[in-house]
């Protein structure tokens, strides 16, 4: 679904970004920009900046580096999708929105996006009223028996499935949907004999979206059936990889720090027992994609998995890939129990609260869980133990942070903090050296850290490009769109490169591009990069660098797809003439 042009324009125009975030947040006049206290984290000082003038009618955070225009603010605070943000900022304004432009094939995905949720919802409102029957007997006596309040069961929607396989199915079929749409619910196998119920006999977790949309089912199996937790499998509009349950409370609470839990159960009980900021992914392990929506909501995760070893070796994995994320990460100490729900019936809220200010840094929290592989009564065993942690905290690339865990490590497990110092830049200095002299090849997949660097070059040089028209005439000779092979920035280049060549710049036109708040953000940063204490010689420098590293990155690609000979010599030689390229 999507409107014109000229029709998003017309809707932006007539809502000036300072009134319509003013009516979110307080906005004090300063020179040429507004500042007020930024409403997606927690700060002392305001740092949110709105600007409205001919270049820029948009929102910067200094602090949690968010933004975009007025559309992406909507967007964001109101957990609304870009369409629906049109759609209200219309309303608002009294503009009256033609019939949506759909293609065939938009027109046909977005019908039955929209049946899939009216089922789910159908669903979930069933096997709820189904819990508070005589049927669901069952289910409500398990629930009440985990200590959840009806409140609690209400305010979650949690349900029965009938112990009768066609259920559900034969209800939603009286409702007059037919199997085509049934099957792609997830919520049924449909065979020439009929359809039969993914779930029967299960306590029933709704699994919401940001918007509180029930995008799929979890549900837990009465007595001893397997397994003992299912899912709804990935669906049109259930994206398993990227969903957080409980999300859609804990957005809501102020501050940017979440507890990651480990089953729908933690969370409900946290949430009962007032830490309404605890969510969990579906399925012990941490996806890439529920980091990405982690960031979008957290700076800061405490983890409270399970402690037996299967939880501990999950916490350990997740340390690793929140850390790569720049998230700051603690870990809460649950022994005796075995999770968070189990502490809090056996201890009470108050005892969960003092572990959480206890919580262990994550680092530390590695160490002890490398500790326990060493006898350090063996002074084999002790130097190895010694030699570990140095590698593990020269991976950070951060001087000062390299120093701050030298000195906590070495305080809390009696180690020589000069020797482990000394180990440390070892280890970092080997680190160095492998990453200089390693030749790209085709089957080795490039590092996060390497991409992360590649996307920062690729953020500086169009934040430059579109500020300044004889940078784009100097990178242009270099450069051409293709060559950023880094989503969202390929079609940020192509734009860019575009205006310019028209002599014309356009940040709306950038932002509209994207859709999804993600991508708009990472849009927005670069009307927004200033680099710190760099004289202009120093910015040539950081300059030329990055356009060279695009430029390398999209030959070597070009390079590891080659099948001609020829065309193998030309980017090998290309590749090395970059040592003597000047952009200035």
């Amino acid at each position: 679904m999507f409107y014109s042009e000229e029709v998003i324009d017309n809707v932006r125009e007539a809502n000036n970004i300072v009134d319509v975030i003013g009516t979110y947040v307080p906005l004090k006049k300063k020179g040429s920009t507004y500042f007020g206290p930024c409403p997606f984290h927690s700060e002392k000082t305001p740092s949110f900046s709105v600007t409205d003038n001919n270049e820029k009618h948009m929102y910067y955070c200094f602090g949690c580096h968010v933004g975009g225009d007025v559309i992406s603010f909507v967007m964001k605070y109101e957990n609304i999708s870009y369409v629906e943000a049109i759609q209200m900022l219309a309303e608002r304004a009294g503009i009256a929105l033609p019939v949506p432009d759909y293609s065939r094939e938009k027109a046909e995905r977005e019908r039955k996006r929209q049946q899939v949720f009216e089922i789910n919802r159908l669903a979930g409102t069933y096997f709820f009223r189904l819990l508070k029957s005589e049927k669901g007997s069952t289910g409500l006596s398990y629930l009440k028996g985990r200590g959840l309040s009806n409140s609690t069961i209400m305010n979650f929607g949690l349900g029965y499935a009938d112990k009768y396989k066609d259920d559900l199915y034969k209800y939603i079929r009286s409702l007059g949907y037919n199997d085509d749409i049934l099957k792609e619910t997830g919520l049924f196998s449909i065979k020439e004999e009929g359809g039969r119920d993914y779930f029967w006999n299960r306590v029933m977790f709704p699994i919401m979206d940001v918007r509180n949309k029930i995008v799929g089912f979890g549900g837990r199996v009465m007595g001893d059936g397997e397994p003992k937790y299912l899912n709804s499998p990935e669906t049109i509009c259930f994206d398993k990889g990227r969903t957080l349950y409980g999300l859609n409370f804990a957005k809501k609470v102020p501050g940017r720090e979440l507890i990651l839990a480990e089953g729908y159960m933690d969370v409900i009980s946290l949430h009962q027992s007032g830490f309404t900021n605890a969510v969990a992914g579906l399925g012990t392990a941490l996806t890439d994609g529920n980091v990405t929506t982690l960031r979008r909501y957290a700076d800061s995760v405490i983890l409270s998995y399970d402690s037996d070893g299967a939880g501990r070796n999950a916490t350990l994995r997740a340390i690793e890939k929140l850390r790569k994320a720049h998230l700051a990460v603690k870990v809460v100490n649950l022994r005796p129990y075995k999770d968070p729900d189990e502490l809090i019936r056996a201890e009470g809220a108050d005892s969960f609260k003092e572990r959480l200010k206890g919580a262990m840094n994550a680092l530390i929290y590695e160490v002890y869980s490398i500790k326990e592989n060493y006898d350090l009564d063996n002074p084999d065993d002790k130097t190895r133990f010694y030699n570990e942690i140095a590698k593990k905290i020269a991976l950070f690339d951060d001087e000062i942070e390299r120093s701050s865990y030298i000195a906590a490590v070495s305080r809390e497990f009696f180690i020589d903090a000069q020797a482990l110092e000394s180990a440390v830049k070892r280890y970092a200095l080997t680190r160095s050296a492998q990453g200089f002299f390693t030749a790209p090849a085709k089957t080795v997949k490039k590092s996060e850290a390497a991409q992360d660097a590649l996307k920062e070059c690729c953020r500086i040089v169009l934040s430059y490009v579109w500020s300044d028209d004889d940078l784009y005439r100097r990178v242009s000779g270099v450069l051409e769109p293709k060559d950023f092979q880094i989503a969202p920035y390929t079609e940020m280049a192509e734009i860019i490169f575009s205006q310019r060549a028209a002599g014309r710049m356009n940040s709306a036109e950038i932002l509209d591009a994207f859709p999804e708040m993600e991508e708009r953000e990472e849009a927005a940063e670069i009307f927004y990069y200033k680099p710190e204490n760099m004289d202009e010689e120093a910015v040539r420098q950081m300059l030329a660098d990055c356009v060279i590293r695009i430029k390398r990155n999209s030959l070597e690609k070009k390079l590891a797809d080659a099948a001609d000979f020829g065309e193998m010599v030309a980017l090998k030689k290309e590749i090395e003439g970059l040592g003597s390229l000047k952009l200035y």
